[in-house]
């Protein structure tokens, strides 16, 4: 990784450096006196972590932390190393990911990069499903969808979903040949697998329509059955989806 220390004490600056020269997964540490200097420094190089003083001439460190986010492109993981502990909150709320008293020790700079280093790892992570998910075959749609489950990506089939069921912040995903649970809200995930033939017949469930086997009424509600057996309520709320259950409706004006 790519590390900027900005600080206007000299002492300070040299010995993040000796630190940070220790690390294998450290490639290059740029160092700058001051904001404008760091700023220039940012118009021509790509860093993944700051580690920057807040009490500094021209810009305090707060104020560089705002210049930086409001930056195009992916920002870096901001550090903060400062002898002034009040400013501790100030810094959270400028989203720091970890904030170094000085004097500091190598073991709690140390730890701070390897919390970076997890949160890098992370994103990446989050920008390849993201890019994986979105490319396209000739119809417009993926021909399978890439989820995170268990620190891994996976490639499944649409067709080979039967149900999602939301449970509480998750949403579990079952297959023919398995489950997986999954942090997505089942509003985000329905609207990510209509183009599939997935519909919502409940607030806490999504169906692949390929699996449903009948629809018996009852009242103002439904019975929906999938082929695998099990049975769903379908609510008047929700009845309307059920239209796209079928591309043709034959003998069934009074649905």
């Amino acid at each position: 990784m790519r590390v900027l220390v900005v600080d206007d004490e000299p002492l300070a600056r040299n010995a993040l450096v000796d630190i940070l020269s220790k690390r294998e997964d450290v490639e290059e540490v740029d160092v700058a006196q001051d904001a404008p200097h760091a700023l220039d420094l940012l118009q021509h190089h790509q860093y993944e972590v700051l580690l920057l003083d807040i009490r500094m001439p021209e810009m305090s460190g707060l104020e560089f932390a705002d210049c930086v986010s409001k930056r195009k492109g992916p920002s870096p993981a901001v550090i903060f190393v400062t002898a002034h502990q009040e400013h501790a909150v100030a810094a959270f709320e400028k989203r720091a990911l970890d904030y170094i008293l000085k004097p500091f020790t190598a073991q709690r700079v140390w730890e701070a990069l390897d919390v970076a280093v997890s949160r890098s790892a992370h994103e990446r992570a989050s920008r390849l499903l993201e890019f994986l998910t979105r490319r396209e075959t000739a119809n417009g749609h993926p021909l399978r969808i890439a989820i995170k489950a268990k620190g891994r990506i996976l490639f499944i089939e649409p067709a080979q979903v039967v149900m999602a069921e939301a449970n509480g912040n998750y949403v579990l995903l079952h297959q023919l040949s398995g489950s997986y649970l999954l942090r997505e809200p089942i509003s985000a995930l329905a609207e990510k697998l209509e183009p599939y033939g997935f519909i919502r017949i409940h607030r806490s469930a999504l169906i692949n329509s390929a699996f449903v086997e009948s629809l018996e009424p009852s009242g103002d509600e439904y019975t929906l059955t999938l082929k695998t057996g099990k049975e769903y309520t379908v609510s008047r709320t929700y009845k309307k989806h059920l239209k796209k259950l079928a591309k043709f409706w034959i003998g069934t004006d009074g649905f």
